[in-house]
């Protein structure tokens, strides 16, 4: 468990340049706050506490600015930017390594009680005011625009801007 409050801080002071020391990105970083307070929420989600759950995400949505709902599954060195006004719906499913700015939404396209929302790959990038909606795919690698709307799938190594999000450049395998 400590490992994993280690590698959160680490990846805080890796990927926002403004963070100055540890203090700092403990105390003053929201989007951190937000994956603490989700981690927990999401423990009682599991143990099927689902009202408990949804009251402590929404006090830890009071306190950020961020709403992540207790059912979401996020990976690894998961980073939010700025924060304010990040919405990830129940059965969002955000990979390891995703970055992801202010005011994102990864929302479901309706009440049916399957899986509704986004799944986010590995090492993903999210721009700031981007929607991305439905139960689609959003590739390893892939880069989504400020201000997209994506409403299909986007494929690995490949940046989708504009509204609705279209494929304006695919980057060469790794491999």
């Amino acid at each position: 468990m400590f490992e994993r409050l280690r590698e959160d801080i680490r990846t805080v002071k890796e990927k926002d340049p403004a963070v100055k020391s540890t203090l700092e990105a403990i105390l003053c970083s929201p989007g951190l706050h937000a994956i603490w307070g989700y981690r927990m929420a999401n423990r009682l989600y599991r143990a099927r506490f689902f009202f408990l759950a949804r009251l402590f995400s929404q006090l830890c949505r009071f306190i950020t600015g961020i709403e992540i709902h207790p059912g979401a599954r996020i990976g690894r060195r998961f980073f939010i930017d700025h924060g304010m006004g990040v919405v990830i719906g129940e059965t969002a499913v955000v990979g390891d390594d995703v970055v992801m700015f202010h005011g994102v939404t990864l929302g479901g396209t309706g009440r049916e009680k399957v899986k509704r929302h986004p799944t986010l790959g590995n090492r993903v990038l999210v721009g700031a005011q981007a929607t991305v909606l439905g139960n689609i795919e959003i590739g390893d690698d892939a880069k989504i625009g400020a201000g997209a709307i994506v409403l299909e799938e986007v494929p690995p190594r490949t940046t989708a801007v504009g509204s609705p999000a279209r494929i304006i450049k695919k980057e060469r395998s790794r491999d």
